[in-house]
C-alpha cells in the first residue's frame, strides 16, 4: 500500500493516531506507556506493510494495537514477578521493621487492622502467609508441618499475594 512512502505514512499516522491510541489506551492503563506502544505500533506498520497484502488498514492497525498493548502488558508484568521473586528471602520479619519512636497505640492499631485483614484470606493463604512473614519459618520448616513440598508453600505465597492484591487496597492501610 504505502511501499516505504513517507508521505502516505505520515498521513496514515494522522489520520489513525488517536484511534490507535484509544485501543492502546484501553489494554495499558497509563498515557506514556500508551504512548511507547503506540510508537511500536507505527514502526510495525511502516516496516510490515509494504510486505503485506492488508484488505482492511483500520482493522489491521487495530489486531496489531491489540496485540502490541497485551504483548507491553505481559513483559511488564513479567518484569514486576522478576523484581519481587526474592523479596520473600530477603524481607526482614516484621519484628525488625518497627521502630521504637513508634507511637505504641498507632502500631497496636495498624497490627489489629492486619491481623483482621489476615483473617479475611482463605485459610491455606494465611496460614503460609503468617507462617512465611509473621513466625519467621523457611518455605522448608512450613511444607514439612504442613506436609506438602516446598514448591506447594511457594505456589501458595504466590497465589495469596495474588489474592491480595486483588482484594486489598493500598486506602485502607493509611
Amino acid at each position: 500500500m504505502i511501499a516505504g512512502d513517507e508521505e502516505s505514512f505520515r498521513e496514515i499516522v494522522r489520520a489513525y493516531r488517536n484511534y490507535v491510541f484509544q485501543i492502546v489506551f484501553s489494554v495499558v492503563r497509563h498515557p506514556k506507556d500508551a504512548e511507547d506502544v503506540m510508537q511500536e505500533v507505527f514502526l510495525k506498520m511502516f516496516t510490515s506493510l509494504p510486505h503485506t497484502e492488508v484488505k482492511g488498514l483500520k482493522a489491521w492497525l487495530s489486531r496489531v494495537a491489540v496485540n502490541k498493548a497485551i504483548d507491553y502488558k505481559r513483559k511488564a508484568y513479567r518484569q514486576r514477578e522478576m523484581a519481587t521473586d526474592g523479596m520473600e528471602e530477603t524481607m526482614p520479619p516484621p519484628s525488625m521493621l518497627r521502630s521504637d519512636t513508634e507511637d505504641p497505640l498507632i502500631h497496636k492499631e495498624f497490627r489489629e487492622l492486619v491481623m483482621r485483614k489476615l483473617n479475611e484470606l482463605p485459610e491455606n493463604y494465611r496460614d503460609v502467609l503468617i507462617a512465611f512473614y509473621y513466625e519467621d519459618k523457611s518455605y522448608q520448616q512450613i511444607a514439612d508441618e504442613q506436609e506438602v513440598t516446598v514448591q506447594t508453600i511457594k505456589s501458595k505465597l504466590y497465589r495469596a499475594k495474588q489474592w491480595i492484591k486483588q482484594h486489598w487496597k493500598e486506602e485502607e492501610f493509611k
